[in-house]
């Protein structure tokens, strides 16, 4: 078995990098049929992570959409949804999110191992929570994954996640999405933070796929090393 998942990171942002506006309602960057599409690629795959930021403030439910492609995971003898993955380096994490109160498939939880001694009477029941190192130790994390059976990981944000995972060299295809309009906000979230890229003008990823959904562009390169 592979030392790490095949890692997607899929991603929907503003002409000028926001993946969110300023505001407490959440930004739909993007339309029906681009939903519909990430719902394939989440169909496709073992499991999907997000950062503890993004369950706080988007309480995703991280669930396959359509009944058909349930059904077809099932008749391929998978659970109805991937496994639900996420990292805290705090342990704020709230038991009632609907990250661990949906879905019957196995929830995942890597922290440190302060914050992991903390979060496991609470979240008892609810997932599994993963000492990950301090700090978090991605390949650990990614290699602990690979070790549970989970050869496609989906990584859906939010930007500490993108960043983590870029800078970290461990993302093998990047699914981005532009949308036809500007946030302008420096409050904003962006769709990554400063860093130390290895995906450079010396480096750069190789487009493999430009596709026109309505209005929106979807990028698709190519953005790991050897794997990629």
């Amino acid at each position: 078995m592979s030392d790490r998942p095949y890692v997607l990171l899929s991603c929907a942002m503003s002409a000028d990098g926001y993946i969110d506006d300023a505001t407490p309602e959440r930004l739909r960057l993007s339309s029906p049929a681009d939903f519909d599409r990430v719902d394939a690629v989440r169909a496709d795959c073992d499991a999907i992570l997000v950062g503890a930021g993004t369950v706080r403030a988007d309480d995703p439910k991280l669930l396959i959409r359509s009944a058909a492609r349930r059904e077809r995971r099932v008749a391929r003898g998978l659970p109805a949804d991937p496994v639900k993955v996420t990292l805290t380096w705090s342990g704020d994490l709230d038991p009632g999110a609907r990250f661990f109160t949906t879905g019957e498939s196995p929830k995942l939880v890597y922290a440190p191992p302060a914050a992991a001694g903390e979060l496991a009477p609470r979240l008892a029941g609810l997932a599994e929570v993963v000492p990950a190192g301090d700090p978090l130790d991605l390949p650990a994390v990614l290699a602990d994954l690979a070790g549970r059976g989970v050869r496609r990981l989906m990584v859906e944000g939010g930007g500490g996640v993108h960043t983590l995972f870029l800078t970290a060299d461990a993302v093998d295809e990047l699914q981005l999405v532009v949308a036809p309009f500007f946030i302008g906000d420096p409050a904003a979230p962006r769709f990554v933070r400063s860093g130390v890229f290895p995906q450079s003008p010396e480096r750069p990823m190789r487009l493999a796929e430009v596709t026109r959904i309505g209005d929106l562009a979807l990028l698709r390169y190519r953005a790991g090393g050897p794997r990629g």
